[in-house]
Protein backbone atom coordinates (compact mmCIF):
# COMPACT_ATOMS: atom_id res chain seq x y z
CA UNK A 1 0.00 0.00 0.00
CA UNK A 2 1.39 3.38 -1.01
CA UNK A 3 1.80 5.48 2.11
CA UNK A 4 1.13 8.76 0.29
CA UNK A 5 -2.30 7.68 -0.94
CA UNK A 6 -3.16 5.73 2.21
CA UNK A 7 -2.92 8.82 4.41
CA UNK A 8 -5.88 10.37 2.61
CA UNK A 9 -7.87 7.33 1.53
CA UNK A 10 -9.41 4.48 3.43
CA UNK A 11 -10.31 1.21 1.77
CA UNK A 12 -13.59 -0.44 2.66
CA UNK A 13 -15.41 -3.39 1.17
CA UNK A 14 -18.29 -5.62 2.02
CA UNK A 15 -17.32 -9.25 2.29
CA UNK A 16 -18.72 -11.15 -0.67
CA UNK A 17 -22.45 -11.62 -0.80
CA UNK A 18 -23.00 -11.05 2.91
CA UNK A 19 -24.35 -7.56 3.62
CA UNK A 20 -23.82 -8.05 7.36
CA UNK A 21 -19.99 -8.02 7.08
CA UNK A 22 -17.45 -5.27 6.53
CA UNK A 23 -13.69 -5.35 6.00
CA UNK A 24 -11.80 -2.08 6.40
CA UNK A 25 -8.16 -1.25 5.73
CA UNK A 26 -6.90 2.17 6.78
CA UNK A 27 -3.79 4.12 7.75
CA UNK A 28 -3.83 5.33 11.38
CA UNK A 29 -0.73 7.51 11.14
CA UNK A 30 1.72 4.89 12.34
CA UNK A 31 0.76 1.83 10.30
CA UNK A 32 -1.91 0.00 8.37
CA UNK A 33 -4.90 -1.34 10.33
CA UNK A 34 -7.36 -3.98 9.14
CA UNK A 35 -10.73 -4.29 10.84
CA UNK A 36 -13.47 -6.84 10.26
CA UNK A 37 -16.98 -6.38 11.59
CA UNK A 38 -20.05 -8.61 11.43
CA UNK A 39 -23.45 -7.35 12.54
CA UNK A 40 -25.43 -9.88 14.57
CA UNK A 41 -28.98 -8.87 13.70
CA UNK A 42 -28.89 -6.32 10.85
CA UNK A 43 -27.14 -5.55 7.57
CA UNK A 44 -24.99 -2.61 6.54
CA UNK A 45 -26.59 0.07 4.37
CA UNK A 46 -24.10 0.62 1.57
CA UNK A 47 -23.70 3.88 -0.39
CA UNK A 48 -24.00 3.88 -4.17
CA UNK A 49 -20.84 3.13 -6.14
CA UNK A 50 -19.87 5.92 -8.55
CA UNK A 51 -16.82 5.59 -10.77
CA UNK A 52 -15.80 2.55 -8.73
CA UNK A 53 -15.85 4.45 -5.41
CA UNK A 54 -18.13 4.75 -2.41
CA UNK A 55 -17.88 8.17 -0.76
CA UNK A 56 -18.80 8.87 2.86
CA UNK A 57 -18.02 11.72 5.21
CA UNK A 58 -16.43 11.01 8.60
CA UNK A 59 -19.70 11.10 10.55
CA UNK A 60 -21.42 8.99 7.89
CA UNK A 61 -18.64 6.40 8.08
CA UNK A 62 -18.88 6.28 11.88
CA UNK A 63 -22.61 5.60 11.57
CA UNK A 64 -22.05 2.88 8.95
CA UNK A 65 -19.39 1.16 11.09
CA UNK A 66 -21.73 1.30 14.10
CA UNK A 67 -24.39 -0.46 12.02
CA UNK A 68 -26.62 2.62 11.78
CA UNK A 69 -28.23 4.03 8.64
CA UNK A 70 -25.58 6.55 7.54
CA UNK A 71 -28.13 8.30 5.25
CA UNK A 72 -29.77 9.81 8.34
CA UNK A 73 -26.58 11.52 9.54
CA UNK A 74 -26.72 15.29 9.04
CA UNK A 75 -24.40 18.08 10.04
CA UNK A 76 -25.66 20.12 12.96
CA UNK A 77 -25.39 23.87 12.64
CA UNK A 78 -23.20 25.20 15.45
CA UNK A 79 -24.13 28.50 17.02
CA UNK A 80 -21.51 30.98 18.06
CA UNK A 81 -21.14 31.16 21.86
CA UNK A 82 -22.63 34.16 23.59
CA UNK A 83 -20.49 36.24 25.88
CA UNK A 84 -21.26 36.30 29.57
CA UNK A 85 -20.80 39.64 31.21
Amino acid sequence: MDRRSSQNENRMQNVGRWADRLKLIYWDGSGVVMAYKRLEEHTFTWPDVRDGLMTLGHAQFEALFAGLDWRRVRAVEARAPTAIE
